[in-house]
């Protein structure tokens, strides 16, 4: 049946209620309408194009073309497109699959895997996890959790819980008790005023610190975060702060969830965002990117501190009674096996890190030519942040209509890039190209001239 162009103009947004924004923007706005995508590029409903500075949603990181992936699912829904995991059966694409996943996270110290359907269930799984870790050794006052003030771990109440954004929390309050937040090591804007990032990173240990001390070490079970913060602003800590986490982590018998749904896969030019910084977590949640979108799926690896403690018990506390109808997905299996084994190919970490130095260079050129654009925050992969002020001296926000309006005109000039707050963010696949790269930074450059 041949698309009707007219019929999805009228009924855009008419009767469907998008994530993350009011119902009433997209009726008097109605959003873009992506029809196409091949490569790094997005086709509209008028057809078009623009280079996907987003990367989907920051897990397209092979872009829109990978026809390994493809195969791989057409493949499995011939075979088996569905059974499920639970007690007594498995299938044989999800056994592939872990193995696979656990020798690619070796080097994190991984040894066991939890599959979930993304990476809201993923940060669920990790906390639940927790608890029963601490309550099969006997410490079952531990239900506590820790985070970073500015951190995003999705939208389950758990998650929302620990989430460090009042925008993801105050509607849906009261939300989970217990869950404490720490200053994030956010250079631009800090409680403590300090602009050096090696000294940032000391003052919030020691606010972590602090909090431990506050709350009781024996009442806390985990402290959840993003190696570099994502939708809170793109916010790479100085490299002592994630080790500094992890030693007082240690010290204090508090597990670690790294929250890696953004970060794995060579985001940040590493394979992991705990290996860029020389941790291994006790919790390493994964989804986005695993199937490159293609598929919804996710991962929790776990480190063999944990997995030894679960299945050494003898009490019965052990049993894991969680999981999800999708967890283990043939299809989704498939899709990631394929989806690993090309990244792998590919070596895109390499391309990451090589295009997020000219993207984040290229930023902060655009940031000495215009003054709305504040500070710049990069130089770990693709994740790149561009932080727009009313002044800079006051660091004072601009209106709100200001990035709206730079994202608009950089669509029409040939990039869609994403607004979050004052932030403008750039999350683009992982085979971008040094010529992409430049696209993308002209056609912000024809946004900001538009103001």
């Amino acid at each position: 049946m041949p698309r009707d162009d007219n019929f999805l103009k009228e009924k855009n947004a008419r009767h469907l209620w998008h994530p993350m924004t009011h119902p009433a923007d997209h009726l008097r706005n109605p959003p873009t309408i992506v029809t196409g995508g091949h490569g790094v590029r997005i086709t509209d409903i008028d057809g078009h194009e623009t280079v996907d500075g987003v990367g989907g949603l920051w897990n397209v990181n092979l872009g829109y073309s990978c026809q390994p992936i493809k195969d791989a699912i057409t493949a499995q829904l011939d075979q088996l497109p569905y059974y499920s995991i639970f007690r007594g059966t498995t299938n044989d694409c999800v056994i592939e699959l872990t193995e696979a996943l656990c020798d690619f996270f070796k080097p994190d110290g991984m040894a066991r895997v939890f599959y979930t359907s993304g990476g809201s269930d993923s940060i669920e799984t990790a906390m639940r996890l927790s608890r029963q870790y601490h309550k099969i050794r006997g410490e079952g006052g531990r239900t506590k959790f820790l985070s970073l003030k500015k951190g995003y771990h999705g939208t389950h109440f758990g998650a929302a819980s620990v989430n460090g954004n009042a925008n993801f929390r105050t509607m849906y309050e009261p939300l989970l008790p217990g869950c404490h937040h720490i200053p994030a090591p956010y250079t631009y804007r800090n409680p403590f005023h300090e602009s050096d990032p090696a000294k940032l990173a000391q003052l919030c240990l020691q606010a972590l610190e602090d909090e431990i001390a506050f709350q009781g070490a024996s009442t806390i079970a985990a402290f959840v975060m993003e190696p570099i913060l994502g939708a809170g602003g793109v916010i790479p800590p100085h490299s002592s702060f994630m080790p500094g986490v992890e030693a007082l982590c240690r010290r204090n018998g508090i597990l670690l969830i790294a929250d890696e749904v953004i970060t794995a896969f060579g985001r940040t030019g590493a394979w992991s965002g705990s290996r860029l910084w020389g941790v291994q977590p006790d919790f390493l949640c994964t989804a986005k990117a695993i199937t490159n979108g293609y598929f919804p799926f996710g991962a929790v690896m776990i480190h063999e501190r944990v997995t030894d403690t679960f299945e050494s018990d003898e009490t019965g506390k052990a049993a894991i009674a969680h999981g999800y109808t999708y967890s283990g997905h043939p299809v989704g299996a498939a899709a990631a096996l394929a989806c690993l084994a090309e990244t792998q190919r590919l070596n895109i970490r390499e391309n990451a890190a090589a295009r997020g130095t000219e993207l984040h260079q290229g930023a902060l050129a655009l940031m000495d030519k215009h003054q709305i654009i504040g500070d710049v925050r990069g130089g770990h992969g693709l994740m790149v942040a561009l932080e727009l002020v009313a002044d800079r001296a006051t660091k004072s926000a601009p209106d709100k209509s200001i990035a709206s309006t730079v994202q608009a005109k950089a669509y029409q000039a040939g990039a869609m890039v994403r607004v979050s707050g004052p932030n403008i963010i750039l999350s683009p696949p992982l085979i971008l190209t040094a010529d992409d790269v430049q696209t993308i930074l002209s056609a912000l450059d024809t946004g900001f001239n538009a103001l």
